[in-house]
């Protein structure tokens, strides 16, 4: 695997991540624990593992790859990337807290902050695909 190859990498882990959390949002409602959280700490390892692997990829470009759109296209990536950027600074200690404590058994500490988490990170995980399929697939 090539650094060229991390921004594809990093879509598919962040669909994946997206895939696990809606598994898990669907296992809890049904009542069903076991798989709920086997979703969510699979959804947690694969954006951890996104995490890495966006590190290491700026690491080496040496910073961001410019949106070479113009026009409309370039406002809409943009409304896109904002919120995308600043909600992703908050799903970090969200998804920890809101692990840690579903792991201790804290249920109803752990269903407050994840009405919050749960949006939150799966916005950021859809809209990094977007950004992806915009920044990579598009021009």
């Amino acid at each position: 695997m090539e650094i060229a190859d991390l921004p594809a990498l990093n879509a598919t882990l962040n669909g994946l991540s997206a895939i696990f959390l809606v598994g898990g949002y669907i296992f809890i409602r049904q009542g069903r624990q076991t798989p709920h959280k086997r979703c969510m700490l699979t959804a947690l390892v694969t954006s951890s593992l996104f995490l890495i692997s966006y590190v290491i990829y700026h690491w080496n470009i040496g910073g961001s790859k410019p949106f070479p759109g113009e026009g409309w296209v370039r406002t809409v990536y943009y409304l896109i990337l904002v919120p995308h950027v600043l909600l992703a600074v908050t799903v970090l200690p969200l998804a920890l807290t809101t692990a840690a404590r579903g792991l201790l058994g804290q249920y109803d500490r752990h269903v407050r902050v994840a009405r919050w988490t749960l949006p939150i990170w799966l916005y950021v995980s859809v809209t990094g695909v977007v950004i992806y399929l915009m920044l990579y697939q598009l021009y």
